[in-house]
């Protein structure tokens, strides 16, 4: 079996993963769209517009032939934003085989037609969506390059891809866990970002540790109510995908979740929050997919809707969190339907 490995796209996340297959001794091929990036990857084995003072182990090649970049690949790791997913996957296409394990990213939804990344991928390459993989978990890019300690899963509906995927990422700092359950875990990966707008939001209105608490800990209600009634095992929103990410991403300086909703709670307009940033901030494009998904299922989502309102209504922050506060009275363990609590526990 061949230890080249293609990543495509030289972003943050997609450079950081690309670093820890290099550390594994892979031969690592990062695909970019442009010949300045993968100049700087290959002479001066930097990234500093996404990683600036980072240098990058030096088995990663980058090239803007995707052909180069994935000929003899024993896998593919596909790190484009939702946006570019399906064209970055039809691109792929005319390169891949059969034989390649795909592994995806990235954490979001098509917007247009609501399908997941795998989705995504699986139409675009025509293959069963069960055998491509999804990695995520918590793990900023910043803190991977260095090598802190990272934990993350990897899911897939085959659990011989999932493994081939552990064991192609795993080492001594980035230890990887395996879920056979897909579609939560693509679920939470991408619902999470909401809250972590919404985290960043309430900080930036200077409403304090209180109030972030109830943020997180309503909006694993809220990723939960939304998973069960879609089809995921609940249990995965208690895991690494679930709590795990959501910590991480409304909580750290490194999440560009927050920093978009910290400015935003701050007083900037979303166009000055996404020109500022000069990057994909998921999150954004996830509240408006979550909007919609929330009313195809009939799924109440509180803190969606008031971001909703916030991102594309012009809300005001503060009214959008005192229409929070200012709903009438709940229970706060929803009952489990017998059937459903007996599905995950024989």
């Amino acid at each position: 079996m061949s230890d080249k490995v293609a990543v495509l796209v030289a972003g943050s996340w997609g450079t950081a993963l690309a670093s820890v297959l290099a550390s594994n001794n892979r031969e690592v091929w990062v695909w970019t769209r442009t010949e300045e990036q993968a100049r700087e990857i290959n002479e001066s084995h930097t990234n500093n517009r996404y990683l600036p003072g980072i240098t990058l182990p030096s088995n990663i090649q980058a090239t803007t032939d995707m052909k180069a970049a994935v000929q003899s690949a024993a896998a593919v790791v596909i790190v484009a934003p939702s946006s570019a997913m399906r064209e970055v996957a039809g691109q792929l296409k005319e390169h891949w085989n059969d034989e390649m394990l795909v592994i995806h990213a990235t954490k979001g939804f098509e917007l247009d037609s609501l399908k997941r990344m795998s989705t995504v991928i699986a139409e675009e390459l025509g293959c069963e969506e069960g055998r491509i993989v999804v990695l995520s978990g918590p793990s900023h890019a910043e803190e991977v390059v260095r090598r802190c300690p990272t934990t993350v899963v990897v899911a897939s509906a085959d659990a011989n891809a999932a493994e081939a995927a552990q064991d192609l990422f795993m080492n001594t700092y980035f230890r990887v866990y395996t879920n056979r359950d897909m579609l939560g875990v693509e679920l939470a990966g991408a619902l999470k970002n909401i809250i972590a707008l919404g985290a960043g939001m309430s900080d930036g209105l200077g409403f304090g540790d209180n109030a972030k608490a109830a943020l997180i800990t309503r909006g694993i209600a809220e990723m939960l109510r939304v998973g069960m009634e879609m089809g995921a095992n609940p249990l995965t929103f208690a895991g690494l995908a679930g709590i795990g990410d959501l910590v991480v991403t409304a909580t750290s300086r490194h999440s560009r979740n927050w920093r978009a909703g910290s400015m935003l709670g701050q007083g900037k307009s979303l166009d000055e929050v996404l020109s500022s940033m000069g990057m994909v901030v998921e999150g954004v494009r996830t509240t408006k997919a979550a909007y919609t998904i929330s009313q195809k299922y009939g799924v109440q989502m509180p803190i969606a809707d008031q971001l909703y309102h916030v991102l594309f209504e012009n809300r005001d922050p503060r009214s959008a969190v005192e229409g929070l506060m200012g709903r009438g009275p709940k229970t706060e363990m929803e009952m489990m339907p017998l059937e459903t609590w007996e599905q995950w526990h024989t």
